[in-house]
């Protein structure tokens, strides 16, 4: 008898699977009849995803025909396969066996762009005789399909290759005991003894899902709820008891069983299973639903406040109390997480005094009742008129239940629940709060964990990147990191801007392979790598060259990618060089928006002889640089593309001169399944543009002579004050000579003149700094030249250029 089976559950997988397409059978014209058979193979065989390859109008390939489950991209898998070839569809196709591949056999064949995850199983069965097609279904269960899912799989591909003719007469409706429910409309199919169960007739049932919960016990429609929201599901079976109301008598105990089918290939999430009466085989206890509900509440509770917020929700109402606190015991101290209500009045006056308005924490000792139960570890109640100190008695002046919650050994914390008129305590709801006790003990313990890892894991990546963002010569920019709500994982993501010499600014963003501390390592790696060498004065390829060989001899498994955009502020000019990453965003002046054609190289630390071209870019004052991480714009969701387009919207759509409002309201739309790194830039054009003139200095013996000439005949030009003339000349004098008699090879003079502070500086090939001496006898020839230097310089310094130096010192006329 169905009802029987699958209540007892004592049929087989693949004789459920063998009911379930003997009923789709009968419904092959339907148009979606395809995609419920392989529905069939996510439910039977516990597949993530599951497509047919069929022969297309080019015989030669092999093209999806239908799929269902998890996007094909999360697994490298393709639109179409050559039929010739070599991949798992292909070799099932022509030889008419089934092929089963587990990690290590799939290494050759992930084609994705992009796969996050390796560990999975393929498996490729032929549709009927050789040249027929294929079924393709992929695993994520450790060891991969096992005897009976394959058997499902091998039922599920004749189903595709010989469709059941529709027997006379029959409808194609669903099982009697089947129901389905599309998550986005909430429309429901229901088999017609889950009507009977719900005392609906097949005519008037309008197949919305609220006239079934209409009929379900009204304390039981959350924990129900957390079952057919799509949010709180997992691909796998889950399960429920619940109660419908009757006409008379006591309420009917259902179980439900179910699983979400995701969305995918324009289809959305679907929940399939089953519902049988289960009467028969429990108790009536209500006070079971009770905990029932809370364990599935918190079940997904991530943090403490989610906790408070679960208990509350199910217990405050169902016992009819006036108030409820949960609190943590850390040490000797109580840390309230939820009070309701919440309003300061509704609690006794040391409540107020202790936990002040915002409730903080307070010792226990300030209550010797409760410290007395939180050393028992056992739920005590004591009825309306009992002796208490007023900090308790005011809770519950007509009862009072305190819960001390157990985990792990030791108390965790304390639930007081209070009533304001005198309440019985019956033996089950002791019972009741003994159980929520527990359930809320163990998840508080998790949460308390989860929240000190989620602000480790906030406080590593806030460490790794940049603290504050420059103040920038004609620009302005702001930068956003989000790190993934799907973990705890430390992600890879970064951004740096990263001044340089004469008004360039490099603006970089990157994404290190894989969510755990050595990809977060790796990324603090990488950031200072990138600085390193962009502070030594090379090109942006030079610079993403660098970096590349650099990861390749740390010997990682992992590899990175990032884009690096040097601009040129006096300008307006840059040179764009991507490494495997998305490319930039422009937003021009007039609000047209455009994703920068750039050519780019392969990942850093994948190949040690690569390229990375650099693209030239135009900035106009006003336009708008984005650089991101595919985090904002791809998830599994959201195809890479659109999510580009929405940006480029967006972006298009947005107000420049609020650059900070800009990214948060690009932030908002994102999926948040994996990092987000966003570093936005606005170029205003530099108000005074700099004078710049240089010098190659010669190895003559006049060559100081013709330094100072170039150097008085420039400033004069530049109507410098004679003083500020004096000094330079004197300064000039001593850098020169140094880089002279100090080192070999090439001498360059640079002079700069911005806001009436002149920079001179001397660049030459010896990567060694100079070095003030810490004292001169007086009967020393040299060393004097630094300290001259310092001595009439505003500031002086020396930073490393391509394999050499440059020595500077600034001027500033007095007045």
């Amino acid at each position: 008898m169905r009802d029987g089976a699958a209540v007892g559950g004592t049929r087989t997988g693949p004789e459920r699977a063998e009911a379930a397409l003997d009923a789709l059978g009968v419904s092959e014209g339907l148009p979606d009849r395809l995609h419920r058979v392989l529905e069939q193979a996510l439910v039977f065989s516990g597949a993530a995803f599951a497509g047919v390859y069929t022969p297309g109008d080019d015989p030669d390939q092999l093209c999806l025909a239908e799929s269902a489950g998890l996007p094909r991209t999360l697994y490298g898998l393709r639109d179409a396969y050559p039929a010739a070839g070599g991949s798992p569809v292909a070799e099932a196709h022509r030889t008419g066996r089934p092929q089963w591949l587990g990690p290590e056999q799939l290494a050759g064949f992930s084609e994705a762009r992009r796969t996050p995850s390796q560990d999975f199983s393929v498996a490729a069965l032929p549709l009927g005789p050789a040249g027929a097609g294929a079924l393709l279904a992929v695993s994520e269960h450790p060891g991969g399909f096992g005897g009976d899912e394959r058997a499902c799989l091998e039922l599920i591909a004749r189903a595709v290759a010989v469709p059941v003719p529709a027997a006379e007469g029959e409808t194609g409706e669903l099982p009697a005991d089947v129901f389905s429910l599309a998550m986005d409309t909430g429309r429901v199919e229901v088999g017609d003894a889950i009507l009977r169960l719900f005392g609906l007739a097949r005519d008037s049932f309008d197949g919305r899902v609220e006239t079934l919960l209409a009929r379900t016990v009204p304390e039981d429609v959350p924990a129900l709820m957390s079952v057919v929201e799509a949010d709180h599901m997992t691909i796998g079976e889950r399960e429920l008891e619940f109660r419908i109301l009757q006409p008379s008598g006591e309420p009917l105990w259902l179980r439900l069983r179910g699983r979400l089918l995701p969305g995918g290939e324009g289809r959305p999430a679907r929940l399939v299973g089953t519902v049988a009466d289960v009467s028969t085989l429990r108790s009536d206890v209500t006070d079971v639903a009770r905990v029932q509900r809370l364990a599935a509440a918190l079940a997904t509770a991530g943090t403490v406040k989610d906790v408070g917020r679960a208990v509350v929700a199910a217990l405050r109402a169902p016992l009819q109390a006036d108030r409820i606190a949960l609190a943590e015991l850390e040490n000797d101290r109580l840390v309230v997480t939820v009070l309701d209500p919440p309003e300061p009045e509704a609690w006794p006056e040391l409540w107020r005094t202790e936990w002040r308005t915002e409730w903080p924490d307070a010792p226990v000792r300030s209550m010797p009742t409760l410290a007395a139960a939180l050393r028992e570890g056992r739920a005590r109640i004591w009825p309306a008129g009992s002796r208490l100190e007023p900090a308790l008695a005011g809770v519950g002046p007509g009862g009072l239940a305190v819960l001390p919650l157990p985990a792990g050994g030791r108390v965790a914390g304390a639930c007081l629940i209070g009533w304001d008129r005198p309440h019985d305590f019956g033996p089950d709801e002791r019972a009741l709060l003994t159980a929520c006790a527990g359930l809320t003990g163990q998840a508080l313990l998790r949460a308390h964990a989860f929240d000190a890892e989620h602000e480790l894991v906030g406080m590593l990546q806030r460490t790794l990147l940049p603290r504050r963002l420059p103040r920038l010569p004609g620009a302005v920019a702001v930068a956003r990191y989000l790190p993934t709500v799907a973990g705890l994982e430390v992600g890879g993501d970064w951004y740096d801007v990263i001044p340089l010499a004469d008004h360039h600014v490099a603006f970089v963003i990157g994404d290190v392979q894989g969510h755990n501390a050595g990809a977060a390592t790796l990324m603090g790696q990488m950031r200072t790598a990138l600085r390193a060498y962009a502070a030594e004065g090379h090109t942006p390829d030079v610079v993403v060259a660098h970096a590349n060989r650099l990861l390749l001899d740390m010997e990682t498994d992992l590899f990175a990618t990032c884009a690096y955009v040097d601009v040129d502020m006096e300008e307006g000019t840059a040179w764009c060089v991507r490494a495997g990453h998305l490319e930039p965003v422009l937003r021009h002046p007039d609000g047209s928006t455009e994703i920068v054609d750039a050519e780019g190289g392969p990942p850093l630390g994948v190949l040690g002889q690569a390229d990375f071209p650099m693209t030239p870019l135009r900035l106009q004052p006003g336009t708008v640089l984005a650089l991101t991480t595919d985090g904002l714009v791809e998830s599994v969701d959201c195809d890479l593309d659109e999510g580009m387009e929405r940006l480029v919207r967006e972006l298009s759509a947005a107000d420049p001169e609020h650059l900070g409002q800009v990214a948060d309201a690009l932030l908002a739309g994102a999926h948040r399944t994996d990092d987000v790194a966003l570093l936005l830039m606005r170029y205003d054009g530099m108000a005074v543009r700099p004078l710049r003139e240089s010098w190659t200095v010669w190895r003559v013996p006049q060559a100081v002579g013709h330094a100072r000439r170039f150097t008085r005949r420039t400033l004069r030009t530049w109507g410098v004050s004679q003083d500020t003339l004096d000094t330079a000349l004197l300064v000039v004098s001593e850098l020169v000579t140094n880089a002279l008699v100090h080192t070999d090879g090439q001498v360059r003079l640079d002079l700069s003149l911005v806001n009436h502070r002149l920079r001179l500086s001397v660049t030459d090939a010896s990567p060694r700094s100079p070095v003030k001496p810490t004292s001169i006898g007086w009967e020393a020839t040299g060393g004097r030249g630094i300290l001259l230097v310092e001595a009439v310089s505003a500031a002086w310094g020396t930073v490393p250029v391509s394999g050499g130096k440059q020595v500077w010192a600034d001027i500033v006329p007095e007045g």
